[in-house]
């Protein structure tokens, strides 16, 4: 298993779009991907489960991998949240 914190520097947080962007990535990789907030664990596979979570903007939230390629996935999903899910700064 391989983990890593990140930071949620967007302006919104974890809404429907950015949900959608990072499970996206997640599902492109076997290994199963979670995060961690306060006391929430998310599947980043789940746009719901992640949803649920609540992330705001200026929340670190913590990654955990598993699986045949969970280096490139945590590597994958922490560049998605790093480049801000995709979105533009205004």
């Amino acid at each position: 298993m391989v983990k890593e914190k990140v930071l949620v520097n967007n302006k919104t947080g974890l809404h429907l779009k950015p949900a959608g962007v990072l499970c996206n990535e997640a599902i492109k990789y076997q290994a199963s991907v979670t995060f961690r907030i306060r006391t929430s664990t998310a599947n980043v596979k789940s746009v719901l489960s992640v949803l649920a979570a609540c992330v705001k903007p200026g929340e670190e939230i913590e990654f955990f991998c598993e699986g045949p390629d969970e280096a490139e996935a945590l590597a994958a999903v922490v560049a998605v949240v790093k480049n801000n899910f995709g979105e533009k700064e205004e």
